[in-house]
């Protein structure tokens, strides 16, 4: 009975026949949209609705094949409407779980980050703690070993303690409060040597009044034996007999008998002889003497050489003074060589004032002479000799300016009051040689040599002063050997003597000259890039204007009227300069051209700028420095050469045939460069020509830049693998 009911709904759904009316097309609409919804249900048994559906009417299964499809792209239709309005939604729902998970895995990453990092400052912090102690750890032992020199009252270490600690070990840790401390704590402990070295000083005095009656009876009884003794040699002299030599032991008189045994000469009496006698050297102790000295030689440093030769004469004084009493005095000569430093350094530092203001008074242009008088005036203080310019009428120039003569008789000054202190400290010739020698080579070598560099760098030197700062340089080393003599003469020690110290003053002036020839090309470069600034090419001008931009005859005249200076140099450095600065042009015109910022070029351009780079050639085939071989000059413009007669002929078919050959015409011309100046120009053209297309002149040109830029391509891309 259930298959028949179910046959029933079947053969009721099934479709009419197309004779069947309207209402039948309903119905039959209305079967299949049951049958579906009994399709589509899951609660439903499906094997009888499948079943009646076959049992009915032959063309029932085709029917109901159609209305299934149709349903079915119905239900897709609906799916996708659905998921074309939930796509979005769906799809920052994603964008926002990857967002999730990578915050995730960046909260475990930074949680292990932050542990590392957390160890690494550790690390960074220990080992900055080890650095600074490594410095600090000096500075303390420094400080200790003072507080030990001072307890046991060596003074003068001390001091040269605390120069060390304020010169080299507190400078390196200066921002702790410690060494702030301590920095503070040293003035006050100078004070304190000070006074203590004085206080001895005076407790010596007190102790000579105490025992001057002593000593002076000491030093009578010792000018006696020395008179003895002087004129026992002399009449032992005028008999012509030879006998032992009488000498003086303790105050005593001893001869050397003939068995070698020492006699006493008792002319005194016996009680004398019995008696200990006391030499001065027993009776008086001068080591407070010394050692104040000393401490006031480092304490007190003076800036006044004469102030230091006032000090030198009075210690000479006293060492005299001591000797003819007996006393030892070789400690007090140790001490005038301590001082013969501070005096060497005093007047280094006096002559740098003086070189200073001769160079800012200095005209840097060649002495002028009107007479012979003046002439004579000028070589009476510097050693010049020139054949031809003593053949010149006055007036007359000298090549060199007003500060060479200055210099040269500064430097004689400086030797004769180096020479001072020598005196009366009975050195031989060759020792006093060697200490004017020496000091002076400081003088050459230091302080002359820092006033010409600092001189050379400064900014108001141009390239005129710089040119007679060479010259000078050169005047002045020629005439070291004429200070060789002067000191020759003064100490009559021949040069040629093995030990004798040599000046320096030939490097001296080399390393200024050498300093000054490179300010020259860098100044020189310098301007050439100020009037390049000033260039203002019409990089789309149809054509040229016909004649040569303004900015480069300006600049090539600057460069005439500059190398014409430069005819008193020497021609391997008026050559080199010339050829510097040509170089320099070129390269600057030839990053012109390539410069990224700029885009287009024209023919026109092209034109232009070809004028321009004769102008150059022009002005090196001019040699405006002579010297120069053939056209060894104009090949600092020969890239540019080359480029630019490529472009102007158009001439690719000869460089592409003849690349890489080495009797190419156009050997200097870089593929990559000729490819960046190549797209300026098709860029150009294109845009120019906004009508081409229909010219075949136009086209083909295209066509053939075109075509040149990608065999261009290939060679660059050839030499870059």
């Amino acid at each position: 009975m259930e298959r028949a009911m179910a046959s029933d709904r079947v053969h009721a759904a099934l479709p009419a026949p197309p004779s069947q009316s309207e209402d039948e097309n309903k119905e039959e609409k209305k079967t299949f949209g049951n049958i579906f919804a009994e399709l589509e249900s899951v609660d439903l048994p499906l094997g009888t609705t499948l079943r009646s559906i076959y049992d009915d009417q032959p063309n029932a299964h085709k029917r109901f094949m159609e209305k299934l499809d149709a349903r079915i792209r119905n239900h897709d239709r609906e799916i996708e409407k659905m998921c074309n309005f939930h796509h979005q939604g769906f799809v920052d729902a994603i964008t926002e779980l990857l967002k999730v998970r990578a915050d995730a895995e960046k909260l475990m990453v930074t949680a292990q980050t932050e542990e590392v990092i957390r160890c690494r400052i550790q690390q960074r912090n220990m080992a900055t703690t080890v650095e600074k102690l490594q410095l600090c750890i000096p500075v303390l032992e420094m400080y200790s070993k003072l507080k030990e020199q001072l307890e046991s009252k060596r003074y003068y270490a001390a001091l040269k303690t605390m120069e060390q600690l304020e010169k080299v070990y507190i400078p390196r840790v200066s921002q702790y409060r410690f060494c702030q401390i301590m920095a503070e704590n040293l003035p006050r402990l100078r004070e304190e040597i000070k006074e203590i070295s004085m206080s001895d000083l005076k407790d010596f005095l007190e102790s000579i009044r105490k025992h001057s009656d002593k000593v002076g009876e000491t030093a009578m009884r010792q000018a006696q034996q020395h008179r003895t003794f002087n004129s026992a040699v002399a009449k032992q002299a005028s008999m012509g007999h030879y006998t032992k030599p009488v000498y003086s032991l303790n105050g005593r008189t001893h001869t050397n008998s003939h068995n070698g045994l020492m006699m006493d000469d008792d002319t005194g009496d016996e009680e004398d002889a019995d008696e200990e006698v006391l030499t001065a050297q027993d009776l008086v102790d001068f080591s407070p003497v010394y050692r104040c000295l000393h401490i006031y030689t480092v304490l007190s440093y003076c800036d006044d050489p004469d102030l230091v030769l006032e000090l030198k004469n009075l210690i000479v004084i006293f060492a005299d003074t001591l000797q003819g009493y007996g006393f030892p005095v070789n400690r007090l000569f140790d001490l005038l060589f301590e001082v013969r430093d501070q005096y060497n350094e005093t007047l280094l530092k006096k002559w740098a004032l003086v070189f200073r203001e001769i160079f800012e008074l200095d005209n840097y242009s060649p002495i002028p002479v009107e007479t012979e008088e003046e002439y004579k005036l000028v070589v009476s203080r510097f050693p010049f000799h020139d054949a031809e310019i003593e053949k010149q009428d006055f007036p007359k120039k000298l090549p060199m300016s007003q500060s060479v003569p200055q210099i040269y008789t500064q430097v004689k000054e400086f030797i004769y009051a180096s020479l001072k202190f020598s005196e009366s400290l009975h050195r031989s010739s060759t020792e006093i040689d060697d200490m004017l020698r020496k000091s002076t080579n400081l003088l050459l070598t230091r302080t002359l040599s820092s006033c010409l560099q600092n001189l050379i760098k400064k900014p108001h030197i141009g390239l005129t002063e710089l040119v007679q700062i060479i010259i000078n340089t050169t005047h002045l080393e020629q005439a070291c050997r004429y200070l060789e003599e002067f000191i020759t003469n003064i100490t009559n020690v021949s040069p040629e003597t093995v030990h004798t110290t040599r000046l320096y003053g030939l490097s001296t002036f080399k390393d200024a000259r050498h300093a000054a020839e490179g300010e020259i090309y860098t100044k020189l470069n310098q301007k050439i890039d100020e009037f390049i600034q000033l260039a203002d090419y019409e990089w789309g001008m149809a054509e040229s204007d016909g004649r040569a931009s303004g900015y480069l005859m300006d600049l090539i005249n600057f460069l005439r009227s500059t190398f014409q200076v430069f005819t008193h140099l020497p021609g391997k450095v008026a050559q080199t300069a010339c050829m510097s600065a040509c170089k320099h042009l070129s390269t600057s015109l030839m990053q012109m051209l390539l410069d990224t910022e700029l885009k287009q070029i024209s023919m026109g351009a092209i034109q232009q700028f070809n004028l321009d780079v004769i102008q150059c050639e022009l002005f090196a085939s001019s040699e405006p420095v002579p010297g120069f071989q053939g056209d060894t000059l104009q090949l600092a413009f020969i890239d540019l050469r080359q480029l630019l007669d490529l472009f102007m002929v158009w001439d690719w078919s000869t460089y592409l045939a003849d690349y890489g050959q080495p009797t190419s015409k156009y050997l200097r011309v870089n593929p990559a460069t000729a490819l960046a100046l190549l797209e300026k120009m098709k860029d150009t053209s294109k845009k120019n020509n906004i009508f081409s297309q229909f010219r075949k002149n136009d086209r083909d040109k295209q066509k053939l830049i075109e075509t040149v830029v990608k065999q261009l391509r290939s060679l660059v891309n050839g030499m870059s693998s």
